[in-house]
């Protein structure tokens, strides 16, 4: 079924709720590369043809559809964490600071946020509404998947390290990508806490592990 805006209307029906914003993420499952989080604010009219979770929009119409979304959008707000965020903070830490990101980017302030998903990783103030395949139920959710991925792609694209096919892969463990990296090492761009790095024994010294008693922002490297 395609997205509605079933849940919109039940939290814009809150006496003091005035505007929804759709919060998605992408590339949490990456071993390389940012977390991107994309937040829409729409009003309610009906979206760009096609719109549904960005999983079952083809590659070749994902840019093209994103063109359309950001303009038919009556706000939009991207945020990242980078993968030396994602190794300091864990990556929890890091989608809130994404999150928080792109809310902050939006033009309006939204009263309530839905977000795909079952784990709150945004928190106070902004208030949460959790939808699990929100993606695929909620039109502005929809809306932010299909522009988070296209930015990440997009980006992931643009980094080289042609060896480990970023442009194709955008830094998740594909045949190619796990190859590589075990023949070449990670590149700067990846993630260097993940456990990924236990199963490379020639690479396992770059290992970086988060000190919980340092605080927020800290990573140590053990040999």
């Amino acid at each position: 079924m395609a997205p509605t805006y079933d849940i919109e209307h039940l939290l814009l029906s809150q006496h003091s709720v005035r505007t929804v914003a759709g919060v998605d993420e992408v590339g949490r499952g990456a071993w390389a590369g940012p977390v991107t989080v994309c937040a829409v604010v729409t009003d309610l009219s009906e979206p760009p043809a096609g719109l549904t979770d960005s999983k079952q929009v083809s590659a070749a119409r994902r840019p093209p559809l994103a063109a359309e979304l950001a303009a038919w959008a009556v706000g939009v707000g991207y945020g990242e964490a980078t993968h030396e965020e994602i190794d300091a903070l864990g990556m929890t830490r890091a989608l809130r600071r994404a999150a928080r990101r792109a809310l902050e980017a939006l033009p309006v302030r939204p009263d309530a946020v839905i977000l795909d998903g079952k784990h709150d990783y945004i928190g106070p103030p902004w208030p949460v509404r959790l939808e699990i395949k929100g993606d695929a139920a909620s039109i502005s959710v929809a809306a932010a998947s299909v522009l988070a991925k296209v930015r990440r792609d997009a980006y992931m694209g643009t980094i080289g390290c042609d060896e480990y096919g970023f442009a194709e892969n955008a830094g998740y463990p594909s045949p190619l990508h796990q190859e590589a990296l075990a023949r070449l090492g990670p590149t700067p761009h990846h993630r260097l806490s993940w456990s990924y790095l236990d199963d490379l024994p020639q690479w396992r010294h770059l290992k970086q592990h988060r000190d919980p008693l340092a605080g927020e922002g800290q990573a140590t490297l053990f040999g």
